[in-house]
């Protein structure tokens, strides 16, 4: 319990440091900052796969969630990124 307090808020700093940055990102950049959240996306499915083998329910349960969130987000990022240069390749 001693640490929950300093680990919330960094929590809420992360959310609030990574939603100014998002927000102040133009569209031309969208593409390559996709690129960059699925590979941070990759990091967080090692990080859940490591977690689902912990003994525990909760870290088990934490984990697996996890793990279909990221999974769910690589998948349609890289959806995303395949039609967004789908629309700069030449037709013909």
């Amino acid at each position: 319990m001693d640490t929950f307090l300093p680990l919330l808020t960094i929590f809420l700093l992360a959310v609030f440091v990574g939603w100014e940055i998002i927000t102040k990102v133009p569209p031309l950049l969208h593409t390559p900052l996709m690129s960059g959240s699925n590979a941070i996306s990759g990091i967080t499915i090692i990080g859940a796969i490591l977690s689902v083998a912990v003994e525990g329910r909760l870290a088990t349960v934490l984990g697996f969630l996890a793990l279909v969130l990221a999974t769910i987000n690589v998948v349609g990022g890289f959806l995303v990124t395949h039609r967004m240069l789908g629309m700069f390749k030449k037709k013909g």
